[in-house]
């Protein structure tokens, strides 16, 4: 499977894609204004603004997509994002007091190198957070799975297990693995997003698996919303506070 070009997509994600409200709740604990945050493929800003405008902390994105970036800074935000990749992260060694990435792992080509990154730019006693999704939430995704049950192969395929990840973490150095679950439920009354293909798996679908599933989305729609169930696992790690990068 290729990568995906998110040069298409950066438009379509910044009129679509908005944060999930559990997601930078739980990110948030513990953070203060004066905290230093790094996020890994930051796209568009999502959480970066949600968690400037939660926490005020100084927040810093990197993206490999020069397009998403764009979309960014077209939004006046106060973070700073750079073009970079997770697995070579250019900041010294324990600048950070939370590194994390959202619905991004699934994305990184090495992740054992991204983990050690991570360990390397977070200071002693400071907290790693990878947001993604289980197996069986790929499974039970509502309203994408209900109705383009052919994206359930295409994301197993390329979303890690949760237990390969904590192996990854373990292995970079993190200890005290954690998991936390966010839930939120919500309506649709548009197929506007499905339509412009904004969740990457779309993609990888056939034309015909794709005219199905919209077709059915859009009928169901004509006689009143559907409703939705959005789901993360959130997987945190630490830095031991007596560690070495």
């Amino acid at each position: 499977m290729q990568p995906t070009d998110y040069s298409v997509l950066a438009d379509r994600y910044a009129a679509h894609r908005r944060p999930h409200p559990g997601v930078v709740a739980e990110l948030a604990i513990g953070l203060t204004a004066e905290s230093r945050v790094l996020e890994l493929g930051c796209g568009t800003g999502n959480y970066l603004a949600a968690l400037g405008e939660r926490v005020g902390c100084d927040a810093i994105g990197i993206d490999p997509s020069p397009q998403m970036l764009e979309q960014l800074r077209a939004r006046g935000l106060s973070s700073r994002a750079l073009e970079g990749r997770a697995e070579r992260l250019d900041f010294a060694d324990a600048e950070f007091d939370r590194v994390y990435s959202v619905d991004v792992i699934h994305h990184v080509a090495d992740r054992p190198a991204a983990f050690r990154e991570a360990f390397r730019v977070l200071k002693n006693g400071a907290l790693v957070c990878t947001v993604t999704d289980s197996e069986w939430m790929i499974r039970n995704r509502r309203p994408q799975s209900v109705y383009f049950p052919e994206t359930i192969d295409v994301e197993l395929a390329r979303y890690p297990s949760i237990d390969a990840l904590r192996d990854e973490l373990t292995a970079a150095g993190f200890e005290s693995l954690r998991e936390r679950v966010t839930e939120r439920s919500y309506e649709i009354t548009d197929a506007a997003a499905y339509r412009d293909k904004v969740y990457s798996s779309l993609i990888y679908i056939s034309d015909d698996a794709f005219r199905r599933g919209l077709e059915r989305l859009e009928a169901d729609l004509r006689r009143g919303p559907v409703q939705c169930v959005s789901r993360y696992l959130l997987l945190w790690g630490k830095k031991s506070p007596s560690a070495k990068s």
